[in-house]
């Protein structure tokens, strides 16, 4: 049964820069075409940057100056174009790019093309990123939780992707943080809007389709869809976890003030999670206007046993990792 229907449709040219709003895309087995093809490198830390970290990029906005082929991907990169908040736009192509978002950052920074899926160089982690990354400290940071909060509950991601951000900023052949594609609702984003008394602009979340859901009785409409496939007119999706919130939906862009009730909105209302991270099942052409439908999958007893206790082992897991860093850190 057909529930809503795309409302807009996203995509990154660069990781953590401003996106370009596109009415129709390609979606295949890496996501949407065109998305996250760029990242900014951070030279000083040898690591991609994040806005997380280096929350200015967030000021600038990329967009794909012409169509993007469609065997666009890792190694094969189209040219793309950056505007800055000064209003200086340059290419890719252009040295002066590099210098501009060094200035941006505050540090020197590199723009840097997606390798083929077999260089992991950009993607791996020294041992010290892999210690700070799970230092208690650095992700209070990262996820905006005070001292004394809980920090989100890391044992929704998939062992796999744990073991995979344990040693790589992003997954090898992506510069995505977990998964092709981010899905969220309009109900979602106006729940949070009205729990901070204010309309939020959707720019905050950074979603690749943004989704009407007709007469929910849900607050958070997606966080029922764990496991169920969100198909489309030709698009179909397998959602995989709830898409854990850090800083950025509070950081700066063009229009939009810093907000830190954002952050807190969202761990209180949602429990730090808004949206939902989806593989992509069946590629296609996806549309502003294409039908939305969901179809769950039903979970027997024993499966949902088995989820529980594997949540249990990698929430055991996971506080070891983290105490082990916070003393390798001291």
């Amino acid at each position: 049964m057909t529930i809503g229907e795309v409302a807009q449709l996203w995509r990154y040219p660069v990781k953590s820069l401003g996106g370009e709003r596109v009415d129709q895309a390609e979606v295949g087995p890496r996501g949407m075409l065109g998305d996250r093809l760029w990242a900014v490198r951070d030279l000083q830390r040898d690591i991609t940057a994040s806005a997380r970290r280096l929350p200015a990029l967030l000021t600038a906005t990329a967009r794909y100056p012409g169509p993007v082929a469609t065997n666009a991907g890792p190694g094969n990169v189209p040219d793309v174009e950056i505007t800055f908040p000064d209003g200086t736009v340059l290419y890719s192509s252009d040295h002066e790019v590099h210098v501009k978002l060094s200035e941006l950052a505050g540090r020197e920074v590199r723009l840097t093309a997606l390798p083929p899926a077999e260089d992991t160089s950009l993607h791996r982690l020294r041992r010290d990123h892999q210690t700070d990354a799970m230092s208690s400290a650095s992700l209070r940071a990262d996820f905006g939780v005070a001292e004394g909060d809980k920090l989100p509950d890391m044992s929704i991601i998939p062992m796999a992707d744990i073991l995979t951000l344990g040693r790589y900023s992003t997954p090898p052949g992506t510069f995505v943080d977990l998964a092709p594609v981010h899905v969220l609702t309009t109900t979602s984003l106006a729940t949070i809007g009205a729990e901070i008394g204010d309309e939020l602009d959707v720019r905050r979340f950074r979603p690749n389709i943004f989704v009407t859901v007709a007469d929910s009785d849900e607050d958070l409409p997606e966080s029922q869809w764990l496991g169920a496939h969100v198909a489309f007119d030709e698009v179909t999706l397998k959602v995989l976890m709830p898409t854990v919130r850090c800083v950025v939906p509070s950081r700066a862009q063009p229009g939009l003030d810093v907000n830190r009730q954002i952050t807190r909105a969202v761990a209180v209302k949602a429990q730090r999670c808004l949206g939902v991270y989806c593989s992509v099942e069946r590629a296609g052409t996806v549309g502003v206007g294409d039908h939305l439908t969901v179809r769950a999958i039903a979970s027997s007893r024993p499966r949902q046993l088995l989820n529980d206790a594997a949540r249990r082992t990698k929430r055991l897991a996971f506080g070891l990792a983290t105490a082990a860093a916070d003393r390798l850190s001291r």
